[in-house]
């Protein structure tokens, strides 16, 4: 049974440490991406002692997790239902397209990040990306609201920022003996924290309350954030010294958490390829694009009616009954329940997903079907997003961090012992 491993692993810790004298991180199974540290497998035995039981015809989650490219036939009878006509579907396809077309001109390869930031833009959610320096996290954030025609605001994150410079504050006009108003950076549709991991706390609570409420109050009153609102936060895993590490609880409130690794060899090649022949038409402009004047005219931008259209569709699309149970399992299992609990899992998650993760669930894939011109969810669309959904929602124990273990694993073997509809 892999608790058993690792706990055998973990009982020979002390060991390992007096001959060689450095700690030796578990591997728990379970597709782990490259930027987490761990190897890039998939576990070829099954988990918890067939714990993993799957109803009678279905497939298993080894089956699916490859399934876009497999091509498995989806049996649409199973899971199609709701509003959705044929029209929103193609409407809704056009919009995606169009913001895809100008993200792509600005940004090389990427496609999770993509497939994330489409995805938290439609639900109507906010997310935070990470990654080393340098992966285009700036960048992709800029290309993903030039490719929206609404307001822009991108704040860089000093440990000195006051919430006062980012909600807004009342300044005292001598000529007319009256304090006026000034909005804070934070009143635009789409808001780029960039180091949200540099302001300090009370900084970071004013923000994650306007994201939370959707207002801000300056003094007395209260003013509304515009519609739609979206925060794209970026945080670095290094160089935390002087860092304030948003906690637990407040970084539950950002809907996906994507975390970006290196490109290819070809990928970088591309984006060299584009610099030289003009592209970008600088290294700041690679790092910074969020004018318009920086996006091909050849593209027109969303306009937020579009963007409030493609929200609006996307809560119409369907979830059966069958994919809510699953969803249901899922998040309960990362609590300790589930119908096929895990031995031994309290060893290494000290909180499980919150009912918020249940929501998430449900609104990103919404978005995720619409997005691939479905009506409908499938159960492909819950192990597709998994990941982002997950990964900032699971609190790991003092062993599990001690030993390097990465919460992507305890996903993969969360998934692994729920049956799939």
């Amino acid at each position: 049974m892999w608790y058993n491993v690792y706990m055998e692993k973990n009982d020979k810790k002390t060991t390992r440490q007096k001959k060689r004298g450095s700690r030796a991180s578990v591997h728990v199974g379970g597709d782990v991406e490259p930027n987490t540290g761990a190897d890039h497998r998939r576990s070829q035995t099954p988990v918890n002692d067939g714990a993993a039981q799957t109803l009678t015809g279905s497939p298993t989650y080894n089956q699916l997790v490859d399934w876009s490219a497999t091509g498995r036939n989806i049996d649409s009878s199973k899971y199609s239902g709701g509003s959705v006509e044929h029209n929103d579907l193609q409407r809704a396809k056009d919009i995606s397209l169009r913001i895809e077309n100008i993200f792509a001109q600005k940004v090389v390869g990427q496609d999770r990040m993509r497939v994330a930031l489409l995805s938290t833009l439609i639900a109507g959610g906010h997310i935070l990306i990470e990654s080393v320096p340098g992966l285009a996290k700036t960048t992709a954030a800029s290309a993903i609201c030039g490719a929206i025609s609404g307001t822009f605001s991108r704040i860089q994150c000093t440990p000195d920022l006051m919430p006062n410079d980012i909600v807004g504050t009342q300044i005292y006009n001598y000529s007319t003996g009256e304090f006026k108003t000034q909005l804070g950076p934070v009143h635009a549709n789409l808001v780029l924290l960039d180091e949200i991991n540099r302001s300090s706390a009370k900084t970071q609570s004013a923000m994650l309350e306007a994201m939370q409420e959707k207002q801000t109050t300056i003094g007395s009153k209260t003013f509304p954030l515009p519609d739609p609102f979206l925060v794209i936060a970026t945080q670095n895993p290094i160089e935390e010294e002087g860092t304030y590490v948003l906690p637990e609880a407040q970084m539950d409130r950002f809907l996906l958490k994507e975390v970006i690794t290196y490109p290819t060899p070809d990928q970088e090649v591309q984006v060299l390829e584009g610099l030289l022949k003009g592209k970008f038409n600088s290294t700041s402009d690679l790092e910074n694009s969020h004018t318009s004047a920086s996006i091909s005219d050849s593209v027109l931008p969303a306009t937020l009616d579009d963007l409030r259209y493609l929200q609006e569709v996307s809560k119409r699309v369907y979830l059966s009954p069958a994919v809510l149970h699953y969803i249901i399992s899922i998040i309960n299992t990362t609590r300790g329940g589930g119908p096929n609990p895990i031995v031994g899992l309290d060893k290494l998650v000290r909180v499980g997903a919150s009912p918020r993760g249940s929501i998430a669930f449900v609104r990103v894939c919404q978005a995720f079907a619409l997005l691939n011109g479905r009506a409908y969810v499938i159960p492909e669309d819950v192990i597709d997003m998994r990941y982002p959904v997950l990964r900032h929602r699971i609190v790991r124990t003092f062993d599990a961090l001690a030993d390097n273990l990465p919460v992507e694993s305890i996903i993969d073997q969360v998934f692994q012992v729920v049956p799939v509809p």
